[in-house]
């Protein structure tokens, strides 16, 4: 029988691929709000021949399409999630907004989760050529960005009969992920007070306002004594109104608080909660609290890393064009200096001298040591569960930074979709060997129990 290729499955069905991802790309929603991704992977999913079950772990934008039923189980991890304030036109290398304010896949996830869908396909055409004892399934995780779907997923333990999960995300580079990130835990700060004439009667009023600037000023202090490696962020979502001759009954803060390890997050989380309440007890006004997110730390796999490392050495090198060159050399432009500068932080010399003036990096970067990523991804809580590896796949111009409307506006470029069907076929390649190889599976479980040391895993999630 000839060897299979998935290069040549994904090639023969790359309009297929590109259509979808530049369909989502074109319907950018928010966290829990992507209704028309969801629906446009799940009939994707249907038309490939996949089984599909909605409203995944009680979430009505989550979906999970399966094929097979083999004793191997092997989950691709998908997202298709936008980020306000981001619209941007295609292919147009200046701020261009489609939509005065609307929404953008400025974290490429439209390429992320038609990847992982396409990696599915490709697995579903070996099981069917090689006959494979092998269910080969597709998670449809909503709200990676803010909301962390996969943590709800997991609580719900939909992800505990997987033997191997596999996952992506655009990028800069093509490299495996062998980065540990930091778990989080987010919540929004409801203050209450009492409004007033602010001249009039300002002995009357009770500023919730206030309470939220001295809950800042307070939590600024306690940065000062948390482990060095924690990150706190917050925003003012609500600051109570716009006329400074009103005492401000109303005012929330959210807070992101971010640590290596899940236990630290809670730890500084209650400290945070007691300067809230000092806030309250200064100001005189009340509080209430509405979780936002959380996000286990994510745990590497050797193994799985140096298989995924050799898919990708061993995959079809991207290939560009001048036009590629050219539009990715206009994004670099766009980008300020620093980011120009960072863009080369991550090459070796001989990547660096390689690339030569080319703005694109489609070279395979070697398996670097493992690293501490100060992100956080919702991905960690599937890597407590099952064995999980995840690649990064060049999509972008180099030096751009995720989270920009650079992003959103090489979102459908052909660079895009290029590094798109690269990273399906990595991703599918390491299936496969992971298959023909079962030892591979038990030593990366074996490697999974012996990283988490006897601790169990428990979502952040607060039970309601």
């Amino acid at each position: 029988m000839k060897q299979f290729s998935a290069y040549d499955f994904l090639q023969a069905n790359r309009k297929k691929f590109t259509e979808l991802s530049n369909q989502i790309w074109e319907v950018p929603e928010l966290h829990f709000r992507e209704k028309k991704a969801a629906s446009l992977v799940g009939k994707a999913l249907k038309d490939a021949g996949f089984k599909v079950t909605e409203n995944v772990a009680g979430l009505e934008t989550a979906l999970l399409g399966s094929y097979g039923d083999g004793k191997t189980v092997i989950a691709y991890l998908g997202e298709y999630d936008a980020l306000p304030n981001l619209s941007q036109k295609s292919g147009v290398a200046h701020l261009d907004p489609k939509e005065k304010g609307g929404n953008g896949h400025g974290c490429g996830h439209n390429l992320l989760g038609t990847g992982s869908f396409a990696a599915a396909c490709t697995l579903k055409d070996y099981i069917e050529k090689t006959g494979a004892d092998v269910t080969v399934r597709f998670y449809g995780c909503p709200a990676e960005e803010n909301g962390s779907g996969k943590a709800y997923m997991a609580k719900a333990g939909v992800f505990d009969d997987v033997d191997v999960a596999i996952s992506w995300h655009p990028n800069v580079i093509n490299a495996v992920m062998n980065a540990r990130s930091l778990a989080n835990y987010a919540t929004t700060f409801q203050f209450t007070g009492v409004s007033s004439h602010a001249a009039a009667s300002p002995q009357l009023g009770r500023s919730a306002l206030d309470a939220v600037e001295l809950m800042n000023v307070g939590v600024n202090y306690l940065r000062e004594h948390i482990i060095q490696d924690a990150r706190v962020h917050y925003a003012v979502t609500n600051s109570g109104g716009t006329s400074p001759n009103v005492v401000q009954p109303y005012a929330e803060v959210t807070y992101l608080i971010r640590a290596p390890k899940k236990k630290e997050v809670i730890e500084i989380y209650h400290r945070i909660q007691k300067i809230a309440q000092g806030a309250a007890l200064m100001t005189e006004t009340s509080f209430k609290e509405h979780f936002e997110g959380a996000a286990s730390d994510l745990i590497p796999n050797q193994v799985l890393n140096e298989v995924m490392q050799k898919a990708a050495e061993e995959s079809e090198k991207i290939t560009l064009t001048e036009k590629d060159y050219e539009f990715a050399e206009s994004i670099y432009e766009s980008l300020d200096e620093d980011s120009k500068t960072g863009a080369y932080d991550m090459m070796s010399p001989h990547q660096k001298e390689a690339l030569g003036k080319r703005k694109i990096n489609n070279l395979v970067t070697p398996l670097l040591p493992e690293m501490i990523m100060y992100g956080s991804t919702d991905v960690g809580d599937v890597s407590w569960v099952t064995p999980t590896v995840q690649l990064a796949g060049s999509c972008w111009a180099i030096g751009t930074p995720m989270h920009t409307w650079q992003v959103v506006a090489q979102g459908q470029s052909p660079v895009a979709q290029k590094g798109m069907l690269f990273a399906a076929e990595v991703m599918a390649r390491t299936a496969i060997s992971c298959i023909e190889n079962p030892e591979v599976i038990e030593k990366a479980k074996a490697e999974l129990h012996e990283r988490l040391n006897g601790v169990s895993y428990e979502s952040l999630i607060p039970s309601v």
